[in-house]
């Protein structure tokens, strides 16, 4: 008749998986362990457990000696004799091991090693089913906190959020619906253990994934992306289809596919960036949303740039606390300096045709002037000597335009002859 243990232990490897065999095998161990205690640590022992009566036998191999030099190792022939009749001197003799404790020994053995087995056998299942999905998206509730860290309850196991994976501004309660991503599974001495992240990269990607299609069928690449968890986060994206607008497919009808991501981040704002091979042009759209007047490559070795803006859009490009331009540089990877350019007082209308006298030219606008002025036609009588050709290659001069003005300028000419040196 099976006894209560192997009962338990068929159960065990039904529901587990755990090997019946394997787990008497590690009994006899530990209660082999257990007997060096009381008869010595370099005795030999047999020991063997029943597969069906889960009854222990055990027995000290001594070899028959006279004298015995070791008692640890060797037993008297008189003693031998006792046990065996013709025992003879060098022969190995299997004495019965005391089994006043085996119950009591057997029983809290069998508990450790089924423990223990049980712990070993939960932790290998967990890695080997979750460290494939490092990376993906899963979905839990807050089951206990621990100090700051958060036990998030997966269903059949349980993972942990810890404080430095969170979003700052986030606040939990137990019971709370959350969805994270498998930042990485360790063994640990203890038993393999999730671990779960809401402020790294790669969840703000997954989230992409989820809500832009385009994203999944990689006609909308990201490139990179850089956060500072829930307060603001870059993100560089390039078309593999040039009919396909990247930011604008980010972004969805009306903001509504970025507004979704921002809510599953706390509000986290989220700067779409146009990726370019180009480094300049990449680092000029990374500093949005300050516009930026030029980008200057100043060592291409050690990966530094420097940006012009206005003055006024000087604590844009930097931002808060030095975020925008710090992002900035992340999502880049050039260091970055930022320079402000006081802005150029506008000339007031008709300024540049008066000081260049081109005012007193009729049919000559404000603006026409200035042209003309910063082409080197600033001078009446310059004007009138041009040709057509060189007027019709200025921005905004036509050749009807063209003719009108040099037919204005030579009038002029002909009225106020040039004084003489």
């Amino acid at each position: 008749m099976k006894s209560e243990l192997i009962v338990a232990l068929e159960q065990i490897e039904r529901e587990k998986g755990i090997k019946k065999e394997e787990v008497l095998k590690m009994i006899e161990g530990a209660m082999v362990s257990s007997l060096r205690k009381h008869v010595g640590k370099n005795v030999v022992i047999e020991a063997a457990i029943d597969p069906q009566t889960a009854d222990f036998t055990a027995c000290l191999v001594k070899k028959v000696a006279d004298p015995v030099a070791d008692p640890e190792l060797e037993v008297s022939l008189s003693e031998a004799r006792r046990v065996k009749p013709d025992a003879a001197v060098g022969e190995d003799l299997r004495l019965p091991a005391p089994a006043a404790d085996f119950a009591r020994i057997a029983a809290q053995t069998a508990k450790q090693v089924l423990l223990q087995k049980i712990r070993e056998v939960e932790r290998d299942s967990l890695y080997d089913e979750f460290k494939p999905k490092e990376g993906e998206l899963v979905n839990g509730a807050v089951h206990r906190f621990m100090d700051r860290n958060i036990i998030i309850d997966l269903g059949k196991s349980e993972a942990i959020l810890p404080f430095r994976e969170q979003i700052r501004r986030e606040r939990y309660s137990v019971g709370q619906n959350v969805r994270a991503v498998i930042f990485k599974v360790d063994k640990a001495q203890r038993g393999s253990q999730v671990v779960l992240s809401r402020a790294a990269p790669i969840f703000l990607r997954r989230l992409f994934e989820l809500e832009v299609p385009e994203v999944t069928e990689k006609i909308v690449e990201i490139v990179e992306i850089v956060r500072d968890p829930g307060f603001r986060a870059k993100v560089a994206v390039k078309s593999n289809d040039p009919k396909v607008d990247a930011v604008g497919t980010c972004v969805g009808v009306r903001g509504s596919r970025i507004r979704s991501i921002m809510n599953e981040l706390a509000g986290e704002r989220i700067d779409l960036i146009l990726y370019s091979p180009d480094p300049a042009a990449f680092v000029a759209n990374a500093l949005s949303p300050a516009r930026v007047m030029s980008v200057t490559i100043t060592d291409p070795e050690a990966r530094r740039a420097e940006a012009v803006v206005s003055e006024e859009q000087l604590s844009v490009a930097i931002g808060k606390e030095g975020q925008n331009i710090r992002l900035a540089s992340k999502l880049t990877g050039w260091h970055l300096e930022i320079k402000a350019e006081a802005a150029k007082p506008a000339p007031a209308a008709g300024a540049a045709a008066k000081g260049t006298g081109l005012g007193e030219i009729g049919g000559i606008g404000p603006k026409t002037a200035e042209i003309l002025a910063n082409a080197g036609f600033g001078d009446p009588y310059r004007l009138a000597q041009a040709t057509p050709e060189e007027l019709t290659a200025l921005e905004g001069v036509g050749e009807k335009t063209a003719a009108k003005i040099l037919a204005a300028a030579n009038e002029y000419a002909k009225d106020h002859p040039k004084p003489s040196a």
